[in-house]
């Protein structure tokens, strides 16, 4: 788990020569894509639309007042996470959490604060987020997950992650309270579309990197559905158990989850196989 101390090589682009790479790490620092790695990123993603609305409805300091507070956590906990030489699942989660709290509050501030339609805001998202895979490709040549191995690449990672939870918000709002799909039918809808993602990747040969962000982008809206369908009151289309049922229920979950993880290691990716995957 320490920085590799020789220089490397990186592959040449469009026959030119090799370029050297310095303080590559060791160890990947993002979890291998594990049935575990999906489980608990629903969950999050449920946890960051529940806790959003339960701290703007509980703190009592305002949608503005906890986007500032829950974006001033999530940068101290991202100091940590890139100050790390490898995976580490309690530090990589805890900001997984975070990001997904944030992502929802710059959703909600742009449409309750702002008056943003979210048909805008979801444009707006999705063309910032292409934005970044540009620039990542242009610069890394690679958008896969398997290789964040340098500060670069972790920080375009984390911007793109950002963006998605952006995204995912504007879009699962989009489709459940403004087409009025309602929450169990859109998170029926966003299953589905992943489910033809995975489909698309493993029957149709549909590129895996693509396929991973195409899926982790539609996560955020499934979660949000399943975290509005068990919160939100009977009335509103949901089960009513509330935020705070539903928050602390979800939380338990992850929480175990990534003991559970941090103890076996069964999600770090081996620098052999990290070789292998990178592309």
């Amino acid at each position: 788990m320490t920085y590799e101390t020789s220089e490397t090589s990186a592959v040449p682009e469009a026959g030119g020569p090799a370029v050297p790479v310095r303080h590559r790490l060791r160890w990947n620092k993002v979890p291998e894509l594990t049935l575990y790695f999906w489980i608990i990123k629903v969950l999050c993603t449920t946890v960051g639309e529940t806790a959003a609305d339960l701290l703007n409805e509980k703190a009592g300091l305002g949608l503005t007042g906890v986007s500032v507070l829950m974006s001033a956590l999530l940068a101290v906990v991202l100091v940590v996470q890139f100050r790390t030489s490898a995976y580490r699942a309690d530090v990589y989660w805890l900001a997984v959490a975070l990001i997904s709290v944030v992502g929802t509050l710059i959703s909600d501030n742009l449409t309750d604060n702002m008056g943003v339609p979210l048909e805008t805001s979801t444009t707006v998202f999705a063309i910032l987020l292409a934005i970044v895979f540009v620039v990542w490709y242009r610069r890394e040549r690679t958008l896969s997950i398997h290789s964040i191995d340098t500060t670069g690449r972790e920080s375009f990672y984390w911007l793109a992650v950002l963006f998605t939870f952006a995204l995912g918000t504007a879009a699962g709002d989009l489709v459940s309270e403004r087409m009025d799909f309602g929450y169990w039918l859109s998170a029926v809808l966003f299953a589905a579309a992943i489910a033809a993602v995975a489909i698309a990747d493993f029957a149709l040969g549909l590129d895996a990197v693509w396929s991973f962000w195409i899926a982790y982008i539609l996560t955020r809206p499934l979660g949000a559905s399943i975290g509005d369908y068990l919160s939100q009151p009977t009335g509103d289309g949901g089960l009513g158990l509330g935020t705070v049922v539903t928050s602390a229920l979800f939380l338990a979950v992850i929480l175990g989850l990534v003991v559970y993880l941090s103890v076996t290691r069964k999600d770090v990716t081996e620098p052999e196989s990290a070789a292998r995957h990178a592309a």
